[in-house]
């Protein structure tokens, strides 16, 4: 089952992490079709944030047809967002530790492997545009 975080240094909205949460584990193979999610009762005692947050983030997941609520029963997974490309996975998580252990070595904080990262990827982006 998935474990919510929050990042309140972020600047996105606690609703939208929570989706975007359950995006990057469905993407990643981390929830499959049939997972239950949290009770909103859960997330709420563990996040500490308003009922309606989680109900609002678990509504938009259930618009996108990513989840359905059954009820008294609990939310779960409908659609995963995983596809061919879950095999190689593992072998570039194990390539990206590798060079987060590197940046840390070369002493660079979080915020800045987010920022170098962050700034490469879209720029890598664009050039794949052009």
């Amino acid at each position: 089952m998935i474990e919510f975080h929050l990042d309140a240094r972020s600047g996105v909205s606690p609703y939208l992490q929570l989706v975007h949460q359950v995006r990057h584990a469905l993407r990643l193979g981390l929830l499959r079709e049939g997972d239950r999610l949290p009770t909103v009762k859960d997330v709420v005692a563990r996040l500490a944030i308003n009922p309606n947050t989680v109900l609002k983030a678990y509504r938009e997941l259930e618009h996108e047809g990513l989840v359905a609520a059954r009820p008294g029963v609990g939310t779960f997974v409908t659609r995963t967002l995983a596809n061919a490309s879950l095999a190689a996975h593992e072998p570039l998580r194990r390539e990206l530790r590798r060079w987060l252990a590197k940046a840390r070595l070369a002493g660079l904080d979080d915020e800045s492997i987010e920022a170098l990262f962050s700034t490469t990827f879209r720029s890598a982006a664009e050039e794949d545009i052009a």
